[in-house]
């Protein structure tokens, strides 16, 4: 019986994909093998050393401390994808948000008074203030080609817009979705000052942290509307304020409030709704709970952010799963003990990721205790495993 401990509300359309016969799930739950997560911060938790997996129901895994459950062999998963479609629309809407200046023209609204024939006459008079543009023909920079960025390019293309975009990891799946329109930006550089709206969609690190900066601002041609739904601090806020206060920047729609940002009047801000949707959050779960259970049934591993991708289809056998640091000669001294052992190797697939390595063995007989212990005790073996054994 495998023990899940949930963290946030995992959509129960998620977990309903473990057998109830094979899983035990709980939002408390001591010793478990696997921990699901949305939003909770775990770098400051105590993990325990049972755990054997985390899932994170979404892409961004800067709340898990991925580089410990590394050391100690434990992969973390995430749902690359599952919320694309969601973060896509969102962005869609940002641009015509800003682009016919419905966030203003929405609390001018509000702040009408008195009779109606008083409030149509207001209207008359202050619509000329929110008169706006429209889309097509107005250029979209794309900063990260990724499931999200593929979609919101696509999108863009097909009202009418020009898309460039930049991304000098793109993997040949997403470019072979790309929309043949789609023109490649040489630097980010290069890609904002030939954009009308520039959106970003790519994690936050140091290569990206305030990566639209005063010094990127005064490249922009005068009129750029800038779209952060991907993280916060890929933008620097206080250069993006002063350049909307000196009219060079339109507009700025962003997914992070903050009390420079929330009231001032070429911002909105909305409340981190990029993968909040009913949607979007049952395809996550669904994605993180497979592939958590593959790991944890066959050793398999699918959309890790710090293990290789392995699959090994099952067959007769039983499986042995080791986790290794990537260091010469592991193989030669896992196969010598199972030798030793008198177990037959049926199949065998090893693959590795900078410095950690997975192997998977499917022996004719069950390991002995000892056989699994002698493979742990190697040194450099972060986990031994033996699936359904």
């Amino acid at each position: 019986m495998f023990k899940i401990l949930t963290l946030n509300n995992i959509s129960v359309k998620g977990l309903d994909r473990l057998p109830r016969d094979q899983y035990e799930v709980a939002s408390e739950i001591t010793h478990p093998d696997a921990i699901l997560v949305r939003s909770a911060k775990m770098h400051d938790m105590e993990i325990p050393g049972t755990v054997k997996a985390i899932g994170r129901a979404g892409a961004g895994v800067n709340n898990i401390p991925v580089e410990r459950m590394t050391k100690a062999g434990v992969p973390v998963f995430n749902a690359p994808g599952a919320n694309a479609n969601a973060v896509k629309e969102l962005v869609i809407a940002g641009m015509l948000m800003a682009a016919r200046n419905i966030g203003p023209a929405w609390r001018f609204a509000v702040g009408l008074e008195g009779s109606d024939a008083e409030i149509s006459k207001a209207v008359e008079a202050g619509k000329k203030n929110f008169v706006g543009f429209e889309l097509p023909g107005r250029t979209l920079g794309v900063v990260g080609l990724g499931a999200i960025g593929v979609r919101v390019a696509n999108a863009a293309r097909a009202l009418g817009m020009k898309v460039i975009g930049y991304d000098p990891t793109i993997t040949v799946k997403a470019a072979w979705q790309l929309d043949a329109g789609v023109e490649q930006a040489l630097s980010v550089d290069d890609l904002v000052t030939r954009s009308d709206f520039i959106t970003f969609h790519v994690p936050l690190n140091d290569a990206t942290a305030n990566m639209i900066n005063a010094e990127r601002l005064r490249l922009m041609k005068p009129g750029v509307v800038l779209l952060n739904f991907a993280r916060n601090g890929i933008i620097d806020d206080e250069a993006a304020v002063r350049a909307l206060d000196d009219g060079r920047l339109y507009a700025y729609v962003c997914d992070f409030p903050s009390n420079l940002l929330k009231d001032h009047p070429r911002v909105i801000t909305l409340p981190h709704l990029g993968a909040s949707t009913r949607e979007a959050e049952e395809n996550c779960a669904v994605m993180v709970v497979d592939e958590a259970r593959d790991w944890l049934e066959n050793g398999n591993v699918r959309n890790s952010v710090n293990f290789p991708e392995i699959e090994l289809p099952r067959g007769e056998g039983y499986r042995i799963a080791v986790v290794n640091s990537n260091v010469p000669n592991m193989l030669g001294q896992v196969s010598t003990l199972l030798a030793d052992a008198g177990l037959n190797i049926l199949d065998m697939l090893n693959k590795s990721r900078g410095d950690i390595a997975v192997t998977l063995i499917d022996v004719n007989q069950p390991p002995a205790a000892e056989t699994a212990e002698a493979i742990a005790s190697i040194e450099g073996v972060l986990s031994v495993r033996c699936l359904g054994c």
